[in-house]
């Protein structure tokens, strides 16, 4: 496999089965599945000095800013278990945070191996947004449609209820799609001049599109893999 698949960003609109198929491409490739959400809820639950200083943020409902979201993820890449790579799942979230990601590459160059962007059309991620199940215990995600439970309404990791969450109706998911287009554009282009984006059809099955995903990083950039 070749090296620069070890250093991978994932992106996707809500409900292109983004954090699904990364954490089943980590496995695949064996490198670390990273999400900045993990990242800050061990940094507190650790009680380290970055987790001390997110915990002031995100105890008065603010979002953590984007210098402190930067030093979690440089500290995360900087620990043992990533030594055979890692696929960052939520970051960046801005095109600060792309280009502040970079700087942490060796000689503070570029550290990203490839961008995988799902692509998805909005009425299809509708319907899959709208048919989504969460467990109330676990957080592990559900499609009554695409990726049913072994018995209906119980997770099969937990054995917890499988809830809707409020906003998945669709004026809420509409914002969100509006909301991902404008954010990610500009990391998109940014990561597209530099020759690292590789778009992936995700309609179809989760196991169809791991395979895509897959035979995507194998054969190279800037392509859609049908």
């Amino acid at each position: 496999m070749p090296d620069y698949v070890k250093r991978l960003l994932m992106f996707g609109p809500p409900g292109a089965g983004k954090g699904t198929q990364a954490a089943r491409v980590s496995e695949l490739l064996g490198v670390k599945h990273i999400d900045t959400g993990s990242i800050i809820r061990e940094n507190i639950s650790n009680g380290t000095d970055l987790g001390v200083e997110a915990k002031s943020y995100v105890d008065k409902g603010d979002l953590v800013p984007d210098d402190l979201i930067i030093r979690l993820i440089a500290d995360r890449l900087q620990q043992d278990d990533v030594g055979d790579g890692w696929l960052l799942d939520g970051f960046p979230r801005s095109i600060e945070q792309a280009r502040a990601l970079s700087k942490l590459g060796p000689g503070g160059g570029e550290i990203v191996g490839r961008v995988v962007i799902l692509e998805v059309p909005e009425e299809l991620l509708l319907q899959r947004l709208t048919s989504r199940r969460i467990c109330g215990n676990c957080k592990a995600v559900y499609n009554i449609l695409t990726l049913k439970s072994k018995e209906e309404g119980v997770c099969d990791k937990c054995g917890g209820e499988l809830i809707q969450r409020a906003d998945d109706n669709e004026e809420a998911v509409r914002n969100r799609f509006r909301v991902y287009r404008e954010s990610t554009a500009p990391i998109a282009d940014y990561y597209c001049e530099l020759g690292l984006i590789v778009r992936v059809d995700g309609t179809g099955t989760v196991e169809e599109g791991t395979e895509r995903i897959m035979a995507a990083l194998v054969t190279g950039p800037v392509r859609l893999v049908e």
